[in-house]
């Protein structure tokens, strides 16, 4: 099936667990079937039957899911890990001399398992003259 097809596709009737229609589906797929969709191509005159399904259940971290995954972190990296200080500035880290850090997004953070290395920071995260975050910033030119 092409992205086309779907496309075209109407949900026309949405069946939760245990309603009418869902017997059999229920029965192989358990508590992991969510629910039961008929979509319908009007152009092609088909209807489909869908399932949306439960694949992984895994516990969450309250704190670390009510972060943007924008929002400027600043990592402290000791002298001499240089491997740790590249791997962030490959991702667009900026380095804050002021504050002897380096910012990055709490996604990238992640990414790279530098959780650990999360400090609190003492004045505002660095911000470059283009509002770009991921470019250093530069002082402004004289006219």
């Amino acid at each position: 099936m092409g992205k086309d097809e779907i496309k075209l596709m109407r949900t026309v009737k949405k069946l939760n667990p245990g309603m009418k229609g869902t017997k059999k589906l229920v029965e192989i797929y358990g508590e992991n079937l969510v629910c039961v969709r008929y979509k319908e191509d009007k152009e092609n005159k088909v209807r489909f039957k869908t399932i949306e399904l439960i694949i992984e259940k895994k516990p969450i971290d309250p704190v670390q899911s009510s972060i943007p995954a924008n929002k400027k972190m600043a990592l402290k990296v000791n002298y001499g890990e240089v491997h740790i200080g590249r791997a962030i500035k490959s991702v667009g880290g900026i380095w804050n001399a002021k504050e002897k850090v380096w910012e990055l997004p709490w996604c990238e953070v992640q990414a790279l398992g530098l959780e650990n290395r999360i400090v609190k920071m003492k004045a505002k995260p660095t911000v470059s003259n283009n509002g770009n975050p991921h470019n250093r910033a530069s002082p402004k030119s004289a006219h």
